[in-house]
């Protein structure tokens, strides 16, 4: 399904369609009718590695999150990392003042827990890749 990203001064919103959606700025991260696994999709950016929908829970959910300023900051700057944008050194100084407790303790707030565990991911590995030449 394609995402649509909208850009603006209070954040940035990312719509899913049929009124599933969520939006970052001001500290906060807020959905409407978003699923879990969406949830975790969306995680997985903002954390330092994957995150699995094991909640079972099959609805879609609004709520909203409030983060403390320096650990928003530094979720931006993980989600940007992760988006493939190059950092200067300057902005990953910013990761070292987050405390990281804004995440977990917000999800508690809507009854979710962020629990480190092991469990299988799909993983796509590339062992050889060969260009084809094109005419012009």
């Amino acid at each position: 399904m394609p995402l649509n990203w909208a850009l603006s001064s209070s954040g940035t919103t990312v719509n899913y369609g049929n009124g599933s959606a969520f939006s970052f700025g001001d500290n906060k991260f807020q959905a409407a009718k978003l699923t879990m696994p969406n949830l975790a999709d969306t995680l997985a950016r903002l954390v330092d590695r994957p995150v699995a929908d094991m909640t079972g829970l099959k609805g879609s959910y609004d709520f909203s999150l409030e983060f403390q300023p320096e650990d928003f900051q530094a979720m931006m700057i993980r989600s940007a990392i992760a988006a493939g944008i190059t950092l200067p050194p300057q902005a990953l100084q910013f990761m070292e003042r987050a405390s990281g407790n804004s995440l977990p303790n917000a999800l508690q707030t809507i009854g979710l827990k962020l629990d480190r565990t092991k469990a299988p991911i799909e993983v796509v590995a590339i062992d050889q890749i060969q260009k084809t030449p094109t005419g012009n």
